[in-house]
């Protein structure tokens, strides 16, 4: 009851905004009486039932002395037992009743905490038997260099080029280069066993292609880019990235190849200089600032009153979705990886601002493979080829100019004879 009161609180503090707009101040006030009730009730049996074991222990504590004083006395006057129950005898009998009951007595008092505390710990037990994620991967990513002949060699120097290194049963390691080639094959996966999202979705990009998904909500736009980055594993079908399937790839290298813009930005309590060094600690400030130009971001930090080494709290919340969103693309493009996922990177941007991130997001996505996902038409017309999905089945695809000869439904979606959702 207690933690279900502590997160209402909480819940209910940080949507104030939205309870206030809504006028929902009553309701809340409501459910909280509802839940505190609950607590108090709990509280006041907890309490009781303290209060009532102590005297109770306490109380057959002293049954328990004069019983051993009244059988004791009665054994020692009537003979029964010879001469072996004497006043000493009784006396220390009497002292080991004390000795007996007081540990009793304090543990009943102590009780009331230690439920508390399995409650608690019940509750932490149960987050620590969770499963974690299983990582069965063996392919890493390492950097790389051709020798005299030709051929790729892991080096510790950073040279631009990545190589996936591919160690075999045979003790022998085989090196591939790190292109940006991504190919799906008749991939199913649902969120939920019973619940397909994706049917028999085969796709593929290859290296410094950009392929834009459209469709409505729901349609399993953003399901597919989570199965690139192993978010989760597929129920069938293959995913191959550079030939190699991506079951097969350490899931932390796999994520260190991918630059992923999501649909909701997290930023950190830090400078804003930190945040964008997120992604890639190594960065130096020139690399960082090239980065926030790149995104369009560097404008608007450098009205900032510290610049790049204002001080931001959780989530950015001196700042607007917009530069939010901004700072979370220069993130993105400090990390410098051969395929990017920008899932609604420009959603919540002003077309005015759309047109400079989208400048600076081409530049971004030059000679990368690029998985789009956007609800503004505009940003798609110049991909290579677009996907429209439609309930988890890829019904279109083809680039801009076939996809409006077809007339089909993105040709409808463009025309605004349906919007998107």
């Amino acid at each position: 009851s207690l933690g279900k009161v502590n997160g209402y609180i909480e819940e209910m503090i940080n949507g104030q905004k939205v309870i206030k707009v809504f006028c929902h101040e009553d309701k809340c006030r409501e459910q909280f009486d509802t839940l505190n009730d609950e607590l108090r009730q709990a509280a006041c049996n907890a309490n009781t039932f303290a209060n009532i074991l102590m005297p109770i222990m306490g109380n057959i504590g002293n049954l328990l002395y004069v019983l051993v004083a009244v059988v004791g006395g009665a054994l020692a006057l009537s003979g029964v037992v010879g001469d072996s129950i004497t006043i000493g005898v009784i006396a220390s009998f009497l002292q080991l009743t004390k000795s007996f009951t007081m540990p009793v007595t304090q543990i009943s008092q102590q009780f009331n905490s230690i439920i508390m505390a399995l409650a608690g710990a019940e509750r932490i037990f149960e987050l620590m038997d969770e499963e974690p994620e299983v990582d069965n991967g063996y392919v890493t990513l390492v950097n790389a260099r051709y020798d005299h002949e030709g051929s790729l060699v892991e080096t510790t120097d950073k040279t631009g080029i990545w190589a996936w290194k591919h160690p075999h049963e045979d003790g022998t390691t085989t090196y591939t280069q790190l292109r940006g080639d991504v190919r799906f094959y008749d991939v199913d996966f649902g969120y939920n066993p019973d619940k397909i999202v994706l049917h028999d979705v085969t796709l593929y990009a290859e290296p410094g292609q950009k392929v834009a998904f459209v469709g409505a909500t729901g349609a399993g736009k953003t399901t597919i880019t989570n199965l690139i980055n192993r978010f989760y594993d597929i129920a069938d079908g293959k995913i191959r990235y550079d030939g190699i399937n991506i079951n097969k790839i350490k899931k932390s290298d796999l994520r260190r190849s991918l630059g992923i813009v999501l649909q909701d930005t997290n930023l950190f309590t830090g400078t804003i200089r930190d945040n964008i060094r997120y992604g890639n600690l190594d960065a130096t400030d020139e690399e960082i600032v090239a980065a926030a130009q790149l995104a369009g971001a560097d404008d608007f930090i450098r009205r900032l009153p510290d610049g790049y080494d204002t001080l931001i709290g959780g989530d950015g919340g001196s700042l607007s979705q917009g530069q939010r969103q901004l700072l979370s693309i220069a993130r993105a493009a400090v990390a410098d990886p051969p395929v990017m996922i920008l899932d609604e990177a420009t959603s919540s941007i002003d077309t005015r601002t759309e047109a400079i991130v989208q400048a600076g997001m081409d530049g971004l996505m030059h000679g990368r493979t690029v998985f789009v996902i956007a609800h503004r038409l505009s940003t798609v017309q110049n991909a290579d080829v677009i996907m429209v999905l439609e309930l988890g089945h890829i019904i279109e695809r083809g680039n801009h100019e076939q996809l409006i000869a077809e007339r089909g439904k993105y040709y409808q979606l463009y025309t605004g004879a349906f919007e998107l959702e």
